[in-house]
Formats: C-alpha cells, sequence, structure tokens
C-alpha cells in the first residue's frame, strides 16, 4: 500500500525482457514493493546507484510503454509506523488519461484531464485520484473530464512540471468507490438471476 505521496524522481535507464533498471537513491531491498510513476512493483535486484524491477504483461498491457522509461515518480510502499498522509493507493493502475487543458493562476494551476467515461463513476468531486502516483483532490468532474487544482510545491516537486496537453498519465481511482460499485453490482446481478433455493425461501416468506 502507497500514500500517493513522491519520495524521488528516478530514472530509467534500461529496460530489457520485462525488467526495468532504474537510477535511483532509494535502498529497497529484494522483494520490496515500489510505485513507479503509481504502478506497484516488485524490486527483483538491487544495484550500487538504484534497482531493478519487473513489469508483468499485465501491467504493460494496460500502462502506454512512455510511462516505464525516462524520469518516474517513486513511492517506496508503506511500512508498519510510517505516518499516513496521502490517501491510500493500492498501485493498481484502472485506465490512462490525457491531460486536455492546463490553466496557470496565480498560486495553483488547473489541469483538466480527459479520461474513459466508464471510470468517471469512481472519480468523484472533492475525493481522491493518484495521477502517475501523485495523490491529488478532484475538484470538479464532468462526463469524460475531470479537474485538479494543483499547488506550485507539488509542480515543482513532481514531473507535473513538464506535463503538457497531450501528455498521458497513469490513473487509479478511488478504491473505496470501486468496492462499493463492484458489491452493487453483483448484489444486482444475483437479484436477476436467483437460485431455486433463493426461490423456494422466498415463497415459503409469503
Amino acid at each position: 500500500m502507497f500514500t500517493g505521496l513522491i519520495r524521488e524522481i528516478g530514472t530509467v535507464v534500461d529496460d530489457r525482457n520485462h525488467i526495468l533498471t532504474i537510477r535511483s537513491s532509494l535502498r529497497p531491498e529484494v522483494g520490496d514493493s515500489i510505485a513507479v510513476n503509481g504502478v506497484c512493483l516488485t524490486v527483483t535486484e538491487v544495484l550500487p546507484n538504484g534497482f531493478r524491477v519487473e513489469a508483468a504483461d499485465e501491467t504493460r498491457r494496460i500502462v502506454p510503454p512512455q510511462k516505464l522509461r525516462g524520469r518516474v515518480h517513486l513511492e517506496p510502499a508503506m511500512r508498519m509506523g510510517d505516518r499516513f498522509e496521502g490517501h491510500i493507493v493500492q498501485g493498481h493502475i484502472d485506465t490512462v488519461g490525457t491531460v486536455r487543458r492546463i490553466q496557470r493562476g496565480e498560486n495553483a494551476t488547473e489541469y483538466t484531464i480527459s479520461v474513459d467515461p466508464a471510470q468517471i463513476a469512481y472519480i468523484i468531486p472533492k475525493g481522491s485520484v493518484a495521477i502517475d502516483g501523485v495523490s491529488l483532490t478532484i475538484n470538479e468532474v464532468g462526463d469524460d473530464w475531470f479537474r485538479l487544482t494543483i499547488i506550485p510545491h507539488t509542480i515543482a516537486n513532481t514531473l507535473f512540471r513538464d506535463y503538457r496537453v497531450g501528455s498521458k498519465v497513469n490513473i487509479e481511482t478511488d478504491l473505496f468507490a470501486r468496492y462499493v460499485d463492484h458489491i452493487l453490482r453483483h448484489r444486482q446481478e444475483r437479484k436477476r438471476g436467483l437460485s431455486w433455493e433463493e426461490v423456494d425461501g422466498m415463497s415459503m416468506s409469503f
């Protein structure tokens, strides 16, 4: 589990046979989980100037290749007793969005991000979302977009300062919204297709 607070910007220096070599000052151990641009990956080897992680086929199917290249956000998994500062982030990417609009203000910058309309149910006004692993608050939600207001400190210390209109971003939606939706969907499916035992039980209750 992660919090969405970026600890370092590392650099992917090699990608071979599904193994990413990342230059970083972090000192993980083999088997540790590290979020790379919001993607939870397992450390397979520790190097003098970084570490290696493995990106499985499922990860590469969802995440665009450019999100696992060059400079990347890094966050080690939480340890027992760590402060909880952002929001609950699993490191499971739900979809990829596109920066639609960037509007700079006096003390903040607004980013509007296009997203698959099927994901909008899990993107809640004033709720939380992880963008490339960064925990952020959602200000406004449309049919296929949402708007974020980002303070200068966050921009200066993350890759948001490099994003442009058209940039792709990894998105992890709200964990609790997904859980609630999954439970409700399955309850509705059960109502549409009751077992004979359930039908008998209902009949006997009248």
